[in-house]
Order: C-alpha cells, then structure tokens, then sequence
C-alpha cells in the first residue's frame, strides 16, 4: 500500500514541478526539493531489490567458487590417489619381474638337471644295450663256429685248429 501511496506522490511531484518559468525568478530550490524526493522515492524504491539482487548475485558466485574449489581439491586427491596408485603398481611389475627371473631361473635350472638325469639314463641304457648287443653278437659266432667244427668230420682236430677257426671268425 505504502509503495502505490509514493508512486502517486513521485507522479503529482513530477506533474507540478513542471511549471515556474513564468516567474521570471529562479526555482533553483523547488527543483532541488523535487530532485531529492523523486531520488528518494526510487532509492526507497529500487534500493532494497537492488541490494537483494547484488547480494543474490555475490551469494551464487561465491557457491560456484566454492564448489569450484571443492572439486579442484578433490580432483587433487584423485591425482595423488592415482600417483600413489600408479607408484604402487610400478612396484609390484618390478617385483613381478624379480620374481618371474628368479622363477624362470629354477624352472631352467630343473629342468636342466632332469635332462642330464635323462641322458645319463639314456647313455646307461645305450651302454648296456652295446654290452647285451656284444654278447649276443659273441654267441652267435662261438656258435656258428661250433657248428662248422662240428660240420667238419675230421678225427683230427686239435686245439691250434679250433683256435685259428675262431680268430677267422672273430677277426
């Protein structure tokens, strides 16, 4: 109510303040008068939802710098998290490698001396083999010498000539 009251009065102060020329003297302080309850009736007038605004305003920038700056700070602790991360996952490669080297050396280093165990096995085997090979090659020619001394029906068959018999054979 009290608004509507001052704009009647800012309207009739404007409307009467535009005569005074006819006078023939100056209005200096009418006007001056005039000025200052027209300003003070805008400045009651506009001043309260200005201040609000502005304030309004100053509030809503300052919350946007906050938040700004919270999420500049957390995304600062993101960073160091992920560094810290980042260091740690560097340490367990190294240690990864490390321990693949070291594994990688036993597993070679086994399966080294099994394959010396296989080839002395192997060369056990072969060796035993030349033996069993020897002794039947050995058998099969005292045999087919007895059986050409026995083939031979000579009464006189002594030991020089069973001898040079075998060393043809055996030579």
């Amino acid at each position: 109510m009290s608004r509507i009251l001052l704009l009647i009065i800012m309207i009739s102060t404007y409307a009467l303040a535009s005569s005074g020329a006819e006078g023939g003297g100056t209005d200096i302080i009418q006007r001056t008068v005039n000025f200052l309850l027209f300003f003070g009736l805008v400045w009651y007038l506009v001043a309260e939802p200005a201040k609000n605004y502005f304030a309004a305003r100053s509030q809503g920038i300052a919350d946007e710098l906050q938040k700004v700056q919270d999420k500049l700070s957390e995304s600062v602790s993101l960073k160091k998290e992920a560094l810290t991360k980042i260091s740690d996952a560097e340490k367990f490669a190294e240690e990864l490698v490390t321990v693949s080297k070291r594994e990688n050396k036993i597993i070679n280093d086994n399966i080294m001396l099994q394959c010396e165990a296989d080839l002395e096995t192997i060369t056990k085997q072969n060796t035993s083999l030349m033996e069993f090979e020897q002794r039947k090659m050995v058998r099969t020619v005292v045999q087919d010498v007895l059986s050409e001394v026995l083939s031979q029906s000579s009464d006189s068959f002594d030991k020089e000539a069973m001898a040079s018999v075998i060393l043809k054979k055996v030579a």
